[in-house]
């Protein structure tokens, strides 16, 4: 391997180190399963994270590594923000830039062959869900949450958090907005610029517009590492 592939990780080990060490056990510590950049603010590095115990290998979760071309990387700071509980299943990619944030009452589950581009934002209150095989593309926003409560004329709150659930091999374009209460199903692919707010029915679709519409049904993509 070239010493400017790997020379990223290099930099990022002190963090690396301090971050596995926050989360696991010493014996899984030392297998650096999760590999932290240099340039992620680990604003709070509480709560809990669970990996599937039979596959923990090293570098199985990449944290803020990776240069999409349009962003300055060098300048862009990622952020974790968890108090709450983050869950991998398998490998996961998460870029440069991305801002992670767990409530301590919230629960972020990622499939395996989860890949988020750069610059993308999750912020968990309650719970947040992908599948396997799921790509989120750069500058999109998931969020569970309005964070500010909003009342009725009885002072009775009326936009509660609600759980966001995101099917298999689901392909979310570049500026996205998927809102709490948004269920995809399997398959399905979510052109750029869309907003997600509630439920769609139905696998193997194109979904795009702000409100979100079918496009194309009887569709279906590759991944590709």
């Amino acid at each position: 391997m070239k010493v400017t592939k790997i020379l990223p990780y290099i930099k990022g080990l002190p963090k690396t180190i301090y971050f596995n060490l926050k989360y696991f056990d010493f014996f899984t510590a030392v297998k650096l399963p999760v590999l932290v950049s240099q340039n992620v603010l680990l604003l709070q590095a509480k709560g809990r994270i669970v990996l599937p115990c039979d596959t923990i290998k090293t570098g199985m979760v990449k944290l803020g590594f990776g240069n999409v071309g349009i962003f300055d990387f060098k300048r862009s700071r990622a952020i974790w923000n968890v108090s709450g509980n983050v869950v991998f299943m398998g490998t996961c990619y998460i870029g440069h830039g991305s801002k992670i944030s767990v409530n301590k009452n919230g629960t972020l589950i990622l499939g395996s062959k989860f890949a988020v581009g750069a610059e993308t934002t999750i912020v968990c209150n309650k719970k947040i869900s992908f599948g396997n095989d799921c790509i989120v593309s750069w500058d999109t926003l998931i969020m569970d949450t309005d964070f500010h409560q909003i009342y009725d004329e009885k002072h009775r709150i009326i936009n509660y958090d609600k759980e966001v659930k995101i099917g298999n091999n689901v392909w979310t374009g570049c500026r996205c907005t998927i809102l709490k209460g948004a269920e995809i199903a399997d398959n399905t692919i979510i052109g750029a610029n869309s907003t997600v707010s509630s439920k769609i029915s139905g696998c193997g679709q194109i979904i795009a517009g702000n409100p979100v519409k079918i496009i194309k049904t009887n569709v279906h993509w590759s991944y590709m590492e």
